[in-house]
């Protein structure tokens, strides 16, 4: 069974992944209007961040720089610096993040040469 859906600060959280330790999968869901003029308060702790967005903008703050992410667009960082992430505007947002421990990194396991065609 998996871990139950939780909110925090207004956004809902849905686990992914079932085992504790190691890589965690989450989809956040950050609904219409959650901008309302709060100030960006990034934090920093253990681990490596990896983002996607499904839907909708998301601004990312990392470190001294400012970005928005549109769908299909991704971000990996070092969670040592310090980030926040919230709506672009007044729409919602989707996305889906992978958060592992520090020295973890995602596997690529199928990849394909520059001129084959990629595998089926």
């Amino acid at each position: 069974m998996y871990p139950q859906p939780f909110t925090r600060n207004g956004m809902t959280v849905v686990p992914l992944s079932r085992t504790p330790g190691g890589l965690q999968a989450f989809k956040h869901i950050l609904p219409a209007g959650l901008t309302d003029g709060r100030e960006p308060d990034p934090r920093s702790h253990e681990g490596y961040h990896w983002l996607y967005v499904l839907r909708g903008r998301l601004r990312i703050v990392l470190g001294d720089n400012d970005f928005v992410l549109t769908e299909g667009e991704v971000a990996e960082f070092d969670t040592h610096l310090p980030h926040w992430f919230g709506n672009a505007d007044e729409r919602p947002v989707e996305f889906l993040s992978i958060l592992g421990p520090q020295g973890e990194r995602v596997h690529i396991r199928a990849s394909h040469r520059p001129g084959e065609a990629p595998p089926r």
